[in-house]
């Protein structure tokens, strides 16, 4: 009978030992700068009622048309979560955040799904990170957005992208921007992608938001937004101009940038690198004052930017930037003999209590076996005991790198890595 063979599902990818540090380091990164600007984390459930992403992503979104991953249990439908702006104000609804008093700064780190054919830096699970700001229409809310994303990457030290930056209105703005698009783009209905059509009747909007070769050519031919945002709106968009102008954060207009979801208002913004090939989006987002009461809160004003994370260690691999030095081990212990491998596996809390890594052969090889694993393992120190060690109760430490050898009690030789290492 035929051993059977597993592989991860298509689009979904395990992330390896050796892979897994420079994702710790970004987490790190982001948790660090997050706690800078003075943001909370919050973490969602990933399963979330397929109604909510409806509402809350948009029911003509390629996401919840062509992407989700829907099932039901029960009576009961549910998605993997698809993004984590709708879940993230679910819970603040769900919670009376609100109640917490001030406006609520919140950060995220998780993984996402689409069900969507699987490419360089988009698979079907994925990772993203994000913030939202809930309960502020001002300026300042957008700004401090834009500059946390831009903060990651010049953290990270990604220098070679693109801030795009739109806006595209409030309610009103928008309803008169959609008939004017709409009267525009009606006499070449035949000639749009069959998903453009369909939007057409509904949100003529998101067809500026479509890749399909055959639209393109009215796109760019399309009227432009800002020209017909009211005063309130316009005034808005000067303000966060302004605002970046003063942080020095550069930025381009792209009066067709709509986002790839329903609820935005008012600000949207992309990044983008070359780094990146086709699929160069690094991150984006934007106002969403719509959401919360779309989804049963109060009319509460919200805005905030979702990130990829695969893209950007996409971006850090073509760039050669290393997140992580190599991991190195601060000491191996090396046993010959059963009596000093029990002390040996006795003297690993030790060494860990003193905030030393340290580890120890499982397997019951010879002393050279041992010294080449610890030097596959780069560690720095090699703690040496055998019979006549334990008998003396002096053992012998040797510095891998510097190929010397020091003897004394493990307390002494404890005393003596840490030194270093404080």
């Amino acid at each position: 009978m035929a051993k059977p063979s597993f592989s991860t599902p298509l689009g979904m990818v395990d992330i390896l030992p050796e892979e897994t540090p420079s994702w710790r380091a970004l987490e790190q990164i982001i948790h660090e700068e997050a706690a800078k600007f003075n943001f909370q984390e919050i973490r969602t459930p990933i399963l979330e009622p397929t109604e909510l992403i409806r509402r809350g992503v948009g029911q003509l979104t390629d996401i919840v048309t062509k992407e989700i991953f829907a099932f039901k249990k029960g009576d009961t439908h549910y998605v993997l979560r698809p993004e984590l702006t709708a879940p993230v104000v679910r819970s603040f609804v769900q919670h009376h955040l609100d109640q917490r008093g001030g406006v609520q700064k919140l950060y995220y780190i998780g993984p996402m799904f689409r069900a969507e054919r699987p490419q360089k830096g988009r698979q079907r699970q994925f990772h993203q990170f994000g913030l939202e700001v809930i309960g502020s229409a001002d300026p300042i809310a957008d700004i401090e957005t834009i500059a946390f994303m831009m903060r990651i990457y010049e953290r990270i030290g990604i220098k070679n992208f693109t801030l795009k930056l739109n806006s595209v209105g409030d309610p009103e703005s928008r309803e008169r921007y959609k008939n004017v698009l709409k009267e525009y783009l009606e006499p070449h209905r035949a000639q749009l992608s069959e998903l453009s059509q369909q939007r057409l009747d509904k949100n003529p909007m998101r067809i500026l938001d479509s890749k399909e070769p055959e639209d393109q050519e009215f796109i760019t031919k399309a009227p432009i937004i800002q020209d017909f945002l009211n005063e309130e709106s316009s005034l808005h968009f000067e303000q966060v101009k302004n605002g970046l102008n003063t942080l020095g954060i550069s930025y381009i207009l792209d009066p067709y940038l709509v986002r790839g979801m329903d609820y935005y208002t008012r600000t949207a913004f992309e990044l983008s690198s070359p780094d990146l090939g086709s699929q160069d989006a690094l991150a984006g987002g934007g106002r969403y004052d719509l959401l919360v009461e779309e989804i049963g809160g109060k009319p509460t004003p919200a805005v905030g930017f979702a990130a990829g994370m695969e893209r950007l260690l996409i971006a850090c691999e073509e760039l050669n930037i290393s997140l992580t030095d190599p991991t190195k081990l601060d000491v191996y212990v090396v046993s010959l003999g059963n009596a000093a491998r029990q002390w040996a596996l006795g003297c690993l809390p030790t060494l860990r209590a003193h905030g030393l890594s340290a580890s120890m052969d499982y397997s019951g090889r010879s002393m050279k076996a041992q010294m080449k694993e610890a030097n596959r393992e780069l560690a720095r120190f090699t703690l040496i005991a055998g019979e006549q060690e334990l008998q003396d109760e002096q053992f012998v430490l040797r510095d891998m790198e510097q190929s010397t050898e020091t003897k004394g009690s493990l307390d002494e030789l404890v005393s003596l890595l840490t030194k270093p290492l404080s």
